[in-house]
């Protein structure tokens, strides 16, 4: 059984939490092959062929990710929108290629936990933020949807002294590897 790791960051080389989750699964090129789009498209343009092909020579998807204006980067968007097609991903005339293939998330969300709940700064959970996601993957495409991990104090919130430790990056790495496995 082997996981494609989809990567949407609009800059790897910035970016902490994500990269560490990268380098850590690329010691294990024999249960998962990590795929970036940024690199693999640095103009944009998807190759859907290459895509579409790519994720059904795997058994179970990933999507990888910060949290970007409470939803995902342009480039997953882009993604989602050109490679889960009609006949290949939902509807007839071979719509199946998703079909009860386990698909998760990954994401990594600048701010606390705290924050994403309803009594909390932004009033909603980011369950209900990832929705979208989950319709899409289990309802449209039939996809054996298993919800997401997540990653949270990802970044400095201005104004504030937060930032997440070495401690909790390496817990958030283990915990990332136990996730994947669990599919």
């Amino acid at each position: 059984m082997k996981t494609l790791i989809i990567v949407a960051h609009p800059n790897i080389s910035k970016s902490v939490i994500n990269k560490r989750f990268i380098e850590e699964v690329r010691k294990y090129p024999e249960k998962y092959t990590v795929h970036e789009l940024t690199s693999a498209y640095p103009d944009g343009k998807i190759n859907v062929d290459q895509e579409q092909k790519l994720v059904e020579a795997h058994d179970h998807l990933i999507l990888q990710f910060p949290i970007q204006w409470f939803s995902c980067p342009p480039i997953l968007k882009t993604w989602l929108d050109e490679v889960l097609t009609q006949g290949w991903a939902y509807g007839r005339n071979g719509g199946d290629k998703l079909h009860g293939k386990k698909v998760a998330l990954a994401v990594t969300a600048g701010i606390r936990q705290s924050d994403y709940q309803e009594s909390g700064r932004y009033h909603y959970t980011l369950e209900q933020l990832l929705t979208p996601f989950e319709t899409t993957f289990r309802y449209y495409c039939h996809a054996d949807y298993r919800s997401f991990f997540a990653f949270y104090g990802a970044e400095i919130v201005p104004g504030e002294e937060y930032s997440s430790s070495t401690e909790e990056i390496e817990k958030g790495v283990k915990d990332y590897l136990e996730f994947l496995e669990k599919l």
